[in-house]
């Protein structure tokens, strides 16, 4: 009989970010559906003239949109359906998804015309630049990204990463500021090994158990963009980051997975990795 996996790591932060490519809210604990953490990218911004999604990775039309945050002011619903969100807009005040205004408002301060959608779009797409930085697929481009049908997800609806990678950066580039939040992931998993690597790149395809509840399998790597680059809050413009990870790990910081088995993910629960 072959012994069970024994735990790997243990989860330190969940994140989640109700409007797309706003700054979002850290969670103690979140219910996790097929379509990843309830109410993950429920809502975005669209571009009323193009009909594609904003989305700061193309920074130079919608880089503003991380001076916006987002969070939801009833999660007790969030299991069966997703309530309204607040915004608190660039200069502090709030305003709440289902207010008449919302539009107007948005539209003011972005200086576009936009709308707030949920995700129901059959075919959503955004833009996004490609800095000129080696090793990335485009170069001083901006291309046309599709997006999953009925959502606001770029690629899957699970994104990871962990500490030992962010630990691994910060080593390879000192000078930077390699912080959870340029990386927007959902779950943080910090390594019982304490391990300084980009242990993440093996674990494609394996499954990861999470807890009582969660299983995922990982379906890809993720490839990082020029959104760690942008200024938020108090850290700084800095296109060295994603050269520093293009550099040692071909772009790559963090794992994209989906979702097997559902359930409620808290911080602090231990994370088994399993082939």
């Amino acid at each position: 009989m072959s012994e069970a996996p024994t735990a790997t790591g243990r989860v330190v932060a969940l994140w989640r970010y109700p409007v797309k490519s706003m700054l979002g809210e850290e969670l103690n604990s979140s219910y996790v559906t097929e379509r990843g953490l309830a109410g993950d990218r429920a809502y975005a911004v669209v571009d009323q003239k193009t009909g594609k999604v904003a989305s700061a990775k193309n920074p130079r039309k919608w880089g503003r949109l991380f001076d916006f945050r987002s969070v939801f002011i009833d999660p007790s619903q969030l299991v069966e359906s997703i309530p309204p969100v607040r915004i608190i807009l660039p200069d502090g005040t709030h305003i709440f998804s289902d207010h008449e205004g919302i539009d107007y408002t948005l539209s003011n301060v972005l200086g576009q015309e936009v709308r707030l959608m949920r995700a129901q779009l059959d075919k959503p797409s955004y833009e996004e630049y490609w800095p000129d930085i080696d090793g990335l697929a485009q170069r001083e481009k901006v291309t046309d990204e599709n997006m999953p049908p009925r959502t606001f997800f770029d690629i899957a609806v699970i994104h990871l990463l962990t500490t030992s990678t962010i630990d691994r950066l910060r080593e390879l580039y000192p000078e930077g500021r390699f912080e959870v939040r340029r990386f927007r992931p959902n779950i943080v998993l910090e390594l019982t090994s304490g391990e300084k690597d980009f242990i993440e790149n093996r674990w494609i395809g394996k499954r990861l158990t999470i807890g009582e509840d969660i299983v995922l399998r990982v379906t890809g790597p993720c490839t990082r963009c020029v959104m760690t680059t942008l200024p938020q809050g108090d850290l700084p413009k800095d296109l060295n980051i994603l050269r520093t990870i293009a550099k040692y790990n071909q772009v790559i910081a963090g794992i994209y997975a989906s979702v097997h088995r559902h359930g409620t993910i808290r911080r602090g629960d231990l994370l088994r990795v399993e082939e």
